[in-house]
């Protein structure tokens, strides 16, 4: 998706926060339906990005499915479409979304940590 946004632009993938009473995997369910118009179903745990920014620290879960039903529909958030991967590469990625991908295609659980500093964006991944 091309995520368009004051403090955040580029391609990225769906995502947003937990709403009170919901959980980690039905907030994924929902921002996916939100944001694209799928409904997905058994999304994995693949990893998790955390980043730093001033005094605050924000984290985030990576999920993935390929189970999943619906057409595509744009929303306020960004164009959606599908992409293949070698395409998706050479896009102007969001911040962060090249450890992101690297999680995501991870055969074992990955964490990211970003720091964003005056210099630039530290990221360490492990």
């Amino acid at each position: 998706m091309d995520k368009v946004g004051k403090n955040y632009s580029g391609t990225t993938f769906p995502g947003g926060h937990v709403e009170a009473g919901e959980t980690f995997i039905e907030s994924v369910i929902r921002e996916v339906f939100e944001e694209t118009g799928l409904t997905i179903k058994n999304p994995k745990l693949m990893g998790i990005y955390h980043w730093i920014s001033g005094d605050v620290r924000n984290v985030g879960f990576l999920y993935r499915t390929d189970e999943f039903e619906g057409k595509l529909i744009s929303s306020d958030e960004g164009r959606v479409y599908w992409i293949s991967e070698k395409d998706y590469l050479k896009k102007s990625l969001a911040p962060g979304m090249q450890q992101v991908w690297q999680i995501m295609h991870s055969d074992v659980p990955m964490e990211c940590l970003q720091t964003i500093t005056e210099e630039g964006i530290i990221a360490k991944i492990q």
